[in-house]
């Protein structure tokens, strides 16, 4: 498989691009991250969404942890090419490490972040840490 088409990317100078994940069928937005050369050519060629973790400082396999993962349906490139929308199936319906379906569950109402979506599964019966 040619990897000329990551070439058309326009990667951050540390080697990222910013991701918007999106749930195919509602077009609601379930995350935002960042993934560099290696996690969008795994992501494209595996149809399941990997990242590159910032924090932790390597690829991150959706659901690796949870059994949440993202079944990629498209991916879109923007105009400007610098940033990704990849269209995917929400596995188990929880996207957000809080144990909600998104991540974006804060609201701004009168200079004060609300949160207007329900926990679906408590976070700590999902990961397992030792």
């Amino acid at each position: 498989m040619s990897m000329q088409w990551l070439e058309h990317v326009k990667w951050t100078e540390d080697g990222l691009v910013p991701v918007i994940a999106q749930e195919v069928g509602t077009n609601k937005v379930l995350m935002f991250a960042w993934m560099n050369r290696e996690a969008l050519r795994l992501t494209a060629e595996t149809q399941q969404a990997v990242y590159w973790s910032r924090s932790r400082g390597r690829l991150w396999h959706k659901g690796e942890e949870s059994g949440h993962v993202q079944k990629v349906h498209e991916i879109r490139l923007d105009c400007d090419e610098d940033v990704i929308l990849i269209q995917v199936e929400q596995v188990g319906g929880i996207a957000c490490h809080t144990g909600r379906h998104n991540c974006f569950f804060q609201k701004l109402e009168q200079e004060h972040w609300i949160v207007d979506q329900a926990v679906i599964k408590n976070p700590e019966d999902i990961y397992h840490h030792e």
